[in-house]
């Protein structure tokens, strides 16, 4: 068994990646990214609710029910934090512009909440670990960033050339003694060098194991790649030296509350407490609203 998605097995029409609860069969989380270049985009949110961020694309024209607004957006993961859009339950969306990429994270959802504009200066972004796995984490959507929303968590990580992120390894299945459950998503792009977006020869790894020993993978992740996590532990993410790993995250679950809790394998959990005595990468955080910081 293999949750992995190559980049390209999960295309759709104006898009390079659609994930639907049926597509991944699970009963939350789903994605699509969309390709501007390919042409408009359109979508009834019918039970689901979203958010709408900017990848690679600049000048985003967004309609939700009628209302039109403008997303500022940036020219890659690697070159800013972006602003983005939440979108409710039912809404009629339409995406339009002249290129890149937008994604537009869903989660199957019953309550209703208004739109909201979150302009990149307001978006929170904080530095995770420590030493070797130091890393940005960019705080999108999350139970402590946003709170306007029913279901959906929504988060991005940047992770420094020779460094790990998803570590130490965790899960949130709702088994084994572990409480949380919410299914998620990486949608990963890989970068070299001081590189704005993805890269075609970057590479990346990314491990995955389950409590009952039935699903053990270390894969070889390509730019673009997917990754559904409905169960198990996860981690590490390992960006070689010379190729920066950027992932987005979409968490969804049952839970009548959103959260983002974790359960640490056991075994690996000191490694928390090891950060303190550990210097934090000085290249993190990578970027902010105003662009790029570090390579």
């Amino acid at each position: 068994m293999s949750w992995y998605r190559p980049s390209g097995s999960l295309t759709g029409k104006n898009a390079t990646v659609v994930v639907t609860p049926a597509d991944a069969g699970w009963t939350y989380s789903g994605m699509y990214v969309i390709d501007l270049e390919q042409g408009d985009f359109t979508i009834q949110m019918a039970g689901i609710e979203g958010v709408l961020v900017p990848l690679s694309a600049q000048s985003v024209s967004v309609t939700v029910d009628g209302v039109h607004w403008d997303l500022v957006g940036r020219s890659g993961v690697f070159s800013a934090v972006s602003d983005w859009l939440y979108v409710p339950v039912g809404a009629s969306l339409s995406v339009a512009g002249m290129m890149g990429e937008v994604a537009l994270c869903t989660a199957v959802a019953s309550e209703s909440y208004p739109v909201v504009y979150t302009p990149a200066e307001a978006v929170s972004v904080e530095v995770r670990g420590s030493g070797k796995s130091t890393r940005q984490v960019t705080n999108i959507a999350t139970p402590d960033s946003f709170r306007g929303a029913h279901k959906i968590n929504v988060c991005e990580v940047l992770t420094p050339g020779g460094n790990w992120s998803s570590w130490p390894p965790h899960r949130h299945d709702g088994v084994e003694g572990c409480p949380t459950n919410n299914e998620e998503i990486y949608y990963f792009r890989l970068g070299r060098d001081k590189g704005l977006h993805g890269d075609p020869a970057a590479t990346g790894l990314f491990h995955v194991y389950t409590v009952d020993g039935e699903v053990d993978e270390t894969v070889t992740l390509h730019d673009g790649d997917v990754y559904l996590v409905p169960a198990g532990y996860h981690g590490p993410t390992v960006a070689p030296p010379e190729y920066p790993m950027y992932f987005l995250n979409v968490l969804a679950g049952p839970a009548a509350d959103r959260t983002m809790a974790f359960c640490d394998d056991p075994e690996q959990h000191w490694i928390r407490d090891s950060w303190s005595s550990q210097t934090a990468d000085p290249r993190c955080p990578m970027t902010s609203a105003k662009g790029r910081l570090s390579s």
